[in-house]
């Protein structure tokens, strides 16, 4: 996958920004439009191969925005701007006609979107494009701009480029291209926007990617008369300087927020979560691919009738299971079965647990782990101890102290992967990013806070602090596997509330603003991508290029916790965005399955010993991807399978003598029963956001008439209805009045 070149400021100009320098002063004309923006200015002017939007605040710099790269001469003129615009442009030249519109929001950081349509004159191939960002200093000269960029896109996610512009002290600049919008154009030039947006200082911002040079100009052109959108750019602007890497990842959230809000956003739709975690525990108890019996007991595959039984695996399924029991009000046999072979994983030589079973084969170094492999199972150990699970606390407990020794001999810095029983290095960094595990030590963190609840003892909530501390300075580079980054997260939140330390709920912000910038924050309509969703989902690894289903519902319970400690202190765009990326888990989460997608959508080859996928089973394969390649190339998780488990236990909220069920797409912060047919619900979604929310027939049972009403007591009326189903469109926060009769 590519990654985007990010360098500081060099003394190389290209022509493109010597001909921007002191673009203002050149002119004699007056711009083609002006206009306040808070307190920057903004001016719209012709060049000579380009339209810019100059945006300044007074003696201290700006950026410039390439609008629009042209080819011979072009008019330009300001034509009537439609409702929610204020300016739009038309610009014709030989490659046709370009239609710009620019919008600002609402917000309290001052924003502002370009919209840039091209309807071509013939049928066109686009030729190379120029990037369309460029810092300013005071005399609008990009060479005499000082400051340094914090990240641009990584492969297929979110396409945005954050900087600082330090001389002058212009400030911070959010620059996101809206991707979702740009389907059409990729679709008919066969290009993927892979690390588009980033650059070389002071040269950053969006490249349009263009066919490759062997690619028939008939494959590639754009239609003449049909109109597609180049570019969809938003901009957000922060004047002061960040105080520090939290403070810049908190910036960054709150900027990012704002983006979320400016763009278009695809549909949810209800999901029967409950259904599928029937069907789940049905195919894991009955299908012979699903498990298998070693020491007269039985365990869970990784991968269908593939792989051998490993401890992060099976307490994976375990803990999930646990969940559902406890939702159904009675456990489900299952769990009792998976949790009777886990002690065959303890080696009482090294007091840890191990990865694999004492009989793994010879094709695997029996000794090897992944650094966060460790620490995994015994986080969904201490899920089931802080449950009030003796067993499980037990061997929780007479494993942690190998797992503080790992963590002190790699000083709170882990490898890849080592030797469980000297500490041997086996690989230390990422190809990639020449970076080992950089978010164990969030994890780990969290573990040694539940050791912590579970025993009073303080020497875990000093372990949780040195790892959390150890990773400060990071910035940008906390991520390795999303889940762990999001259990990061969570653990510093909760070090917040036992510390009372505010540097804990900073940090808190660096692995989100790490998440998040690993997030795909556009709807692909890509290849195989049009018959799933993307929206919001985010890379497994850092260098990986599909978003996996273990890592969706790790990252979505990590989150929940992370809520669940949160206060109104928290930075509101984080809440928002944490709370949206869950939404859209419960919604992206079934087409991992393979009956929810076409045959032809399926890889028929999976990666070596990964089994196969069988599109009977509900157990979902490891990988969608952005790009629209064939869903199920790595193999069909049998270990996420707990994803309906842990999506229908949150959702779906029985109500004691209601004849239904509540669902609802946000989590629900508080519920009370304020008598014998009506409830009070609390969400504490994002502003200006909206939950889906239904009323669902219990089995045997009819629904009457069912009333949900606001605080200021509008009742709102469902979008649909039926027999079996009431939908309503909601506030994401907020209180609401739920009465049936």
């Amino acid at each position: 996958m590519a990654t985007t070149n990010l360098e500081l400021p060099t003394c190389k100009a290209s022509p493109h920004a010597l001909a921007l320098r002191g673009i203002g002063e050149r002119s004699a004309d007056a711009p083609i439009a002006a206009f306040p923006l808070g307190e920057l200015d903004v001016e719209i002017r012709p060049a000579t191969d380009s339209l810019w939007l100059l945006i300044r605040r007074q003696g201290r710099g700006g950026v410039a925005l390439r609008a629009a790269y042209l080819v011979g001469a072009f008019t330009c003129k300001a034509v009537k701007a439609e409702p929610g615009e204020i300016a739009r442009l038309e610009v014709t030249s030989s490659l046709g006609l370009h239609v710009i519109a620019v919008r600002a929001g609402p917000h309290a950081l001052e924003n502002v979107r370009v919209t840039v349509r091209l309807t071509p004159e013939v049928s066109t191939s686009i030729p190379f494009m120029p990037r369309d960002l460029y810092p300013l200093d005071a005399n609008d000269d990009p060479l005499g701009a000082g400051g340094s960029i914090e990240v641009g896109q990584r492969g297929l996610n979110v396409a945005v480029a954050y900087l600082h512009i330090e001389e002058p002290s212009f400030g911070d600049v959010l620059y996101v291209q809206n991707l979702t919008a740009l389907n059409d154009y990729y679709r008919a030039t066969g290009t993927k926007p892979d690390a588009v947006v980033g650059g070389t200082w002071p040269e950053l911002g969006y490249m349009i990617p263009t066919p490759e040079d062997d690619t028939p100009a008939c494959e590639s052109a754009l239609e003449a008369g049909v109109e597609v959108t180049l570019s969809d750019a938003i901009l957000v602007f922060r004047h002061q300087a960040p105080l520090h890497e939290r403070d810049s990842a908190r910036r960054f959230l709150q900027m990012l927020g704002i983006a979320y809000a400016t763009i278009e956003r695809p549909k949810v739709e209800f999901r029967d979560w409950v259904k599928r975690a029937e069907w789940t525990l049905r195919d894991l108890d009955n299908a012979p691919e699903a498990t298998i019996a070693h020491y007269g007991h039985r365990y869970v595959h990784p991968y269908t009738n593939a792989e051998y039984p490993d401890i992060m695996v099976q307490m994976s399924i375990v803990t999930a299971i646990h969940d559902w029991g406890k939702w159904c009000g009675s456990p489900h046999p299952l769990e009792a079965e998976f949790k009777a072979g886990l002690e065959k994983f303890f080696d009482p030589e090294l007091q840890s647990l191990r990865r694999y079973l004492p009989n793994v084969g010879d094709d695997k170094d029996a000794d090897a782990v992944d650094s966060w492999y460790l620490y995994h199972p015994m986080l969904n150990l201490g899920i089931l101890a802080l449950d009030g699970d003796e067993d499980a606390k037990v061997l929780l407990l007479k494993s942690i102290d190998f797992g503080i020794r790992a963590a002190q001999h790699f000083k709170y810095k882990w490898p890849i992967q080592y030797k469980v029983t000297d500490f041997t290095v086996i690989t230390d960094t990422a190809e990639a990013d020449d970076r080992g595990q950089t978010d164990v030590g969030g994890i780990y963190a969290w573990v040694m806070l539940q050791a912590f609840e579970l025993t009073d003892d303080k020497r875990f909530l000093d372990e949780a602090r040195n790892a959390i501390d150890t990773a400060m300075g990071l910035r940008f580079k906390v991520n390795y596997q999303a889940n762990l980054t999001a259990w990061g997260a969570a653990a510093c939140m909760r070090l917040w509330r036992i510390t009372n330390q505010a540097v804990y709920l900073e940090q808190s912000y660096v692995y989100l603003a790490s998440f998040f910038h690993n997030c795909v924050v556009w709807e692909s309509d890509l290849d195989h991508a049009a018959h799933y969703s993307t929206f919001m989902g985010v890379s497994c690894l850092q260098d990986a290029p599909y978003m996996a289903i273990y890592e969706c519902f790790d990252s979505f319970v990590a989150f929940e916790r992370y809520l669940r400690d949160s206060g109104p202190d928290i930075e509101p765009a984080a809440r928002m965005l944490i709370s949206e990326f869950c939404r859209y888990a419960l919604h992206r989460g079934w087409y991992y399955y393979p009956d929810a997608l076409p045959a032809d959508a399926l890889a028929s080859d999976q990666r070596e010993s990964n089994g196969h996928i069988d599109r009977k089973l509900s157990f979902p394969v490891e990988d969608l991807y952005p790009g629209g390649e064939q869903a199920g190339q790595v193999g069909q998780e049998v270990y996420g399978a707990g994803a309906a488990f842990i999506f229908a236990t949150r959702a779906f909220h029985p109500i004691e003598g209601a004849p239904f069920q509540l669902y609802c797409d946000h989590f629900i912060r508080s519920t009370e029963r304020t008598g014998d047919r009506s409830l009070t619900i609390i969400l504490d979604g994002g502003e200006r956001c909206t939950a889906d929310l239904s009323i669902v027939r219990s089995k045997r049972r009819k629904l009457g008439k069912v009333t949900i009403s606001t605080a200021d007591g509008d009742i709102l009326r469902p979008h649909n209805a039926s027999a079996d189903r009431i939908d309503y469109r909601v506030p994401a926060s907020g209180r609401l009045y739920l009465r049936w009769e």
